[in-house]
């Protein structure tokens, strides 16, 4: 059922034909309904007309054979009565017609000599409400009814009443019965040819239309696999032009895209490369004249003593300057190794909690800063250059956007994970803004940025060296409420992270709308 359901959802091949054989169906169920009740209609308003002539016709002839006893003398009344009830005496099955004769009521009360029935017919199926049609009404009365022998034996059938007057004044009904057995098994044959055929006609329905959506779909299935082979990268692969019509030119538009959409990314990826490798050459090449103005600036800024305000602040602002174009330069470094895929790991077994305290001792004096770790070592095979720059830019920037309320850097740890949180309370950030956050060379606040020297490129570097770990960095935040960071790392390289020890949305976060940042969102 499951695998149906699956098919149904993913396939129009499928949804088409169980549609079309189920309208078909329907259509044809209540076009056979209809045409059997018309036919079963006119076969037995065909032999209703018919009984009725010939009891007629029979009514006429026994009643004129009855007057005629009156007058011949070679025809005797008994004779004609046995003829009115003469019939062939054949199965049930197969019989045209039957008699009952029965007297009214004012005759039954003087004699019912001549009361009988052909092949033991039983008197009971002619009820008292027909019996008193036929003697109210002159001409002859009919309906259906089921024929009942005494054996047993029941068909269903016509009975056409009249009455006649058999000489000496005595008034009697004649009822003469139809079988319908040939009829009904007509309709039964007739029927059961219109089922066939309708069974027939669906399959045949059913095979057209899964052959003509087969042939419709089976471009667009195909221009579909191949739109999954483009996203996967395979650029090369093309639809097959079959003709000239819609689905022809389809495969020529989708063509066309496929290579002018492989074109842009060549161009694309030419220009990423060059970009990279700009980047990576300037900065390389700016490390050697950035070295000798370095050393320069520095004499300078050893005998600021001996220069005059003006020269000894120049001084400074020089050798400022040339610390953060150094941090520009490492950190553009950087970057290229991870956009040409050079990073490499070197692993160490490192206690978090001693590399969390050194990276603040450094940073902030401890009075600002509350770190809540475990009593024993929180280990893990990291590499410890990278993670220290991970926890140099998340503390540093809880620091710097604080607005002097304190940072909470927490610590936690699972069977195969690790987790530290760094939480401010100053001016956090919206979604807007979040939705940025780890983009390069991306700040939030320009004029704040310039103020605290930062590059734009730290979160994004930081995002890197998490992943990596194969570890996480998300991020929550809220204006005026601060921000909490969580970096998840595995404890040994190549376990894939299943549980997260700190969550990401703090625990004295307000229950209004919130907004939280995870890095598979970038």
């Amino acid at each position: 059922m499951n695998r149906l359901l699956r098919s149904w959802r993913r396939s129009i091949l499928v949804r088409t034909s169980g549609i079309t054989l189920a309208l078909s169906t329907l259509l044809i169920f209540v076009v056979g309904s209809l045409l059997s009740n018309q036919i079963s209609s006119g076969v037995y308003r065909e032999k209703m007309s018919a009984s009725v002539s010939e009891a007629d016709s029979l009514s006429n002839y026994a009643q004129g054979q009855l007057d005629a006893t009156t007058y011949r003398t070679d025809l005797k009344l008994k004779t004609v009565i046995d003829n009115i009830f003469h019939v062939e005496d054949v199965n049930a099955n197969v019989i045209q017609r039957e008699v009952i004769l029965l007297p009214t009521p004012k005759t039954a009360l003087k004699s019912n000599q001549y009361q009988g029935s052909s092949n033991f017919l039983d008197f009971s199926i002619i009820d008292s409400k027909f019996r008193q049609e036929v003697r109210d009404h002159p001409n002859i009365q009919s309906k259906y009814l089921t024929i009942k022998y005494l054996n047993g034996i029941q068909v269903r059938g016509i009975v056409v009443g009249s009455t006649i007057t058999i000489p000496s004044n005595a008034v009697y009904e004649i009822y003469y019965l139809f079988p319908l057995t040939q009829q009904q098994q007509l309709i039964g044959l007739i029927e059961a040819l219109l089922w066939i055929s309708g069974a027939v006609l669906i399959l045949l329905i059913a095979l057209i239309t899964w052959y003509v959506t087969g042939r419709i779909v089976l471009p667009v299935r195909e221009a579909a696999e191949i739109a999954e082979e483009l996203t996967a990268g395979d650029l090369g692969r093309r639809l097959a032009v079959r003709g000239e019509d819609e689905l022809g030119r389809l495969a020529i538009a989708f063509n066309e895209m496929a290579l002018s959409l492989q074109q842009q990314i060549s161009r694309l990826e030419n220009l990423s490369r060059l970009q990279q490798r700009f980047v990576s050459d300037v900065s390389h090449e700016l490390r050697t004249p950035l070295t000798t103005i370095r050393m320069a600036s520095q004499v300078l800024f050893d005998a600021r003593h001996n220069l005059d305000p003006a020269s000894a602040r120049s001084a400074e602002l020089l050798i400022a300057q040339i610390e953060r174009f150094e941090t520009l330069l490492t950190d553009l470094l950087e970057v290229s190794r991870f956009d040409a895929r050079a990073a490499i790991l070197e692993m160490h077994e490192v206690d978090i909690t001693n590399l969390v305290r050194q990276v603040s001792d450094q940073l902030h004096a401890p009075g600002d800063l509350r770190i809540d770790a475990p009593q024993f070592p929180v280990t893990a095979h990291v590499d410890p250059r990278r993670i220290e720059r991970i926890l140099r830019n998340l503390i540093s920037n809880a620091i710097d956007h604080s607005e002097g309320r304190g940072v909470v850097i927490r610590i936690a740890q699972s069977d195969h994970e690790v987790g530290v949180g760094v939480r401010d309370y100053g001016i956090g950030f919206s979604e807007r803004e979040g939705e940025r956050l780890f983009d390069r060379f991306w700040r939030a606040d320009p004029s704040r940025s310039r103020l605290r020297g930062g590059t734009g490129l730290g979160l994004a570097i930081a995002l890197e060296d998490a992943q990596l770990h194969e570890g996480t960095l998300k991020a929550w935040g809220r204006p005026s409420l601060g921000a909490h960071f969580v970096l998840t790392l595995p404890k040994s390289p190549g376990i894939p992270i299943s549980s997260e020890p700190i969550a990401v949305i703090p625990d004295d976060a307000p229950s209004t709308a919130l907004f939280e940042l995870d890095t598979d969102d970038i």
